[in-house]
């Protein structure tokens, strides 16, 4: 009785597992192959144009439509609004001076030097107000009050204690880039689960080396971010510092063309420096911070396709 009630529920394998369990087991098998198998196909270069290339130039085709009818217009005196052909004249005429790449290249590297003290700085920072509880208690509220903080604050203070060198733009930088990346890195490591760090610790991964294979790792997503507001915040301090403090010594970079441009009422030099500046940001955006949150995305599985 008992053999024909099993042949009536259900027949069996050759090993005498159920058809019913060894058909679903498959086909979890086969969920988790799919799952596991990730295309990887080189996106087409007419796709890549129309996708990501043809977006932002007819933004920019649109602005500078815009632009030209306010100019037709005449919503404003010539003098107050330039016209594109006006801009591009400074520009040509910078680039047959040969000063155009030397105003870019003096702020550039400022800015990216600054900005790497800072990383120097800010991450050893971060660890530790993350990790030690006292040192949290004593300096966190300090970093976020820091952050807040416009960092055209720091230009006098640092031009007095400094001096109109290179020295008081790296200060400025480094006070304006230091407390975001370290709130970022803060944040990472706040974001990570314990079980992570407790299996870590489990496996041996204590003091520096589970920081360096648990907690960095971990707290990436959280720390690029702080990366990425650091990077803004020493773009802007070294606007700021380039602006108010003007000297022969310090060059020509894009924040004194800037300035040039008010003291001569040149609005074209003006818009060209605005819109180096803008460029600038841009760039270093697409090269450096936006290639890494790929990867960071990529390797987490959350990003399978560019």
């Amino acid at each position: 009785m008992a053999s024909t009630e099993t042949t009536a529920k259900g027949s069996t394998t050759g090993d005498g597992a159920p058809k019913d369990a060894a058909q679903d087991l498959a086909g979890l098998e086969a969920g988790l192959d799919a799952l596991d198998a990730v295309r990887v196909s080189r996106t087409p270069v007419r796709q890549v144009l129309v996708q990501k290339v043809l977006p932002p130039v007819v933004a920019v085709a649109l602005v500078l439509l815009i632009w030209q009818i306010l100019i037709w217009a005449k919503v404003t005196d010539d003098y107050k609004l330039p016209s594109p052909a006006q801009v591009r004249d400074e520009v040509s005429n910078a680039w047959a001076q040969g000063t155009l790449l030397g105003y870019i290249w003096t702020s550039v590297s400022r800015g990216l030097l600054g900005f790497l003290l800072a990383l120097v700085i800010g991450t050893p920072l971060g660890l530790l107000v993350s990790r030690v509880k006292v040192v949290r208690a004593a300096i966190g509220p300090v970093l976020s009050g820091l952050q807040s903080l416009p960092s055209v604050a720091w230009v006098p203070p640092a031009v007095i204690w400094l001096g109109l060198d290179d020295r008081m733009m790296y200060a400025v930088i480094l006070l304006g880039a230091v407390p975001s990346i370290a709130n970022g890195l803060v944040a990472g490591v706040d974001q990570i689960p314990p079980l992570h760090l407790r299996a870590g610790q489990t496996l041996g991964a204590t003091g520096l080396r589970g920081t360096w294979h648990i907690v960095l790792p971990a707290s990436l997503p959280g720390y690029l971010a702080g990366l990425k507001q650091g990077w803004a915040f020493s773009w802007r301090s070294l606007m700021a510092a380039e602006i108010i403090a003007s000297s022969p010594d310090l060059g020509v970079g894009l924040g004194q063309l800037l300035e040039q441009g008010r003291e001569t009422s040149s609005m074209s030099m003006v818009f060209l420096a605005i819109f180096l500046i803008l460029i600038v940001g841009i760039a270093i955006d697409l090269l450096i911070f936006s290639p890494l949150e790929r990867w960071v995305l990529r390797s987490r599985g959350l990003l399978v396709k560019n």
